[in-house]
């Protein structure tokens, strides 16, 4: 592979004019001190790693001699955990502390969901990662066997989607109930004064409402930190035989996502780690699109934009659009043939990535549109 020097470091050419073409410019960062910090890094950090991994291998052949010693003889946890502290392996536990990490971003710190982990090299599955912090609860119960059954046929069923409606009510019931009898029984949404007609028996989970207060196109309500949005279009087949015109049930779901650089995927050389970082560039600064064909059809997926709706007090309300976005760089074991340093050994791929992914990460902290942390962490 063709290779550019770059402060004392030997990088695939690809590579390099990634990053010196697309990531450093916008970034803020000084294309000079950028390799030059990476050529520190690397060469400083490099033989620590190595130390540490050579220290992992004699440590794992203590535990198979002392094993291998052992062989038929009784078993004395006693022993072995000596044994363990007498190598290094275990060490004296430290004193209580407190993490004072700041300006953690809610899907840490506050608020509890699902995690998705995807493939940074796949833009697709990425973009549908991020996408997936709002998810359709009609769609999920009508095209899957969460019923009890899969849909049969094409085109719409009435009778499978008078079920969905049923489950989508009970639903309802459980997680904001009316003040007075059931969502089953509704037929029709409005909202009056900051509050929710029909009147929610804890008004505090009305979050919400988008369009006209006495015919709202959407309503938001909470529960346990998350939000529901309910959809109103009676236009739709399915809103057109419920009584209250409810088309969907949208919930907040994955709220944050693994974007993968290590175990699903296979970045053998500078070719690949470009696309690795290219991916998170785009979807760092929200560029990243993939053109899908679905049923016939051709489109472009991109991310989600945030969404925006009126409070009870009558104050706007943005919440996010997308998933929390962390990325998994590769860990201690791997090296790689996209840079090598002053020696020409392959460098570890899991300092390199720190370096890159965060050089992508800083058009995040540097946008004015969506982030991806509201916090800037």
């Amino acid at each position: 592979m063709a290779r550019v020097e770059k402060s004392g470091l030997r990088v695939d050419e690809t590579l390099a004019n990634f990053i010196s073409d697309r990531a450093l410019p916008g970034s803020g960062v000084d294309p000079q001190r950028f390799w030059d910090g990476l050529s520190q890094l690397l060469h400083e950090f490099g033989p620590r790693n190595r130390a540490l991994l050579d220290k992992r291998d004699e440590l794992q052949l203590a535990i198979d001699a002392w094993h291998i010693g052992q062989r038929g003889k009784a078993w004395h946890a006693g022993a072995y955990r000596d044994f363990l502290t007498e190598i290094g392996y275990l060490v004296p536990e430290a004193e209580a502390f407190q993490i004072e990490t700041p300006a953690t971003d809610p899907e840490f710190a506050s608020v509890a969901g699902p995690q998705l982990v995807v493939p940074i090299t796949n833009a697709r599955y990425a973009l549908n990662a991020a996408n997936a912090r709002w998810g359709s609860l009609y769609d999920a119960l009508y095209g899957t066997d969460a019923m009890g059954d899969l849909p049969q046929g094409k085109g719409y069923d009435a009778q499978r989607g008078a079920r969905v409606i049923a489950w989508g009510r009970d639903f309802l019931d459980g997680a904001a109930p009316l003040a007075e009898g059931s969502w089953a029984g509704i037929d029709g949404l409005s909202v009056k004064d900051g509050a929710l007609i029909p009147a929610l028996r804890d008004g505090a989970k009305f979050a919400g409402h988008i369009g006209d207060a006495a015919k709202p196109s959407d309503i938001f309500l909470k529960n346990n930190g998350l939000l529901i949005r309910i959809t109103v279009n009676a236009s739709t087949p399915v809103g057109g035989q419920d009584n209250a015109g409810i088309s969907d049930i949208v919930l907040e779901s994955a709220l944050s996502a693994i974007i993968d650089c290590e175990d699903s995927v296979a970045c053998v050389d500078g070719e690949d780690k470009t696309l690795a970082y290219a991916n998170w560039l785009g979807l760092m600064d929200g560029s990243l699109t993939e053109s899908v064909e679905k049923g016939g059809k051709t489109f472009t997926r991109s991310l989600n934009p945030d969404v925006t709706f009126t409070g009870p007090d009558g104050a706007d309300v943005t919440v996010k659009g997308r998933s929390l976005m962390l990325v998994r760089n590769v860990g201690h074991l791997m090296t790689t043939p996209a840079v090598l340093d002053r020696d020409g050994n392959e460098v570890f791929e899991g300092l390199l990535d720190a370096m890159v992914t965060a050089l992508c990460s800083m058009r995040d902290l540097a946008k004015t549109g969506p982030k991806n942390s509201v916090t800037g962490s």
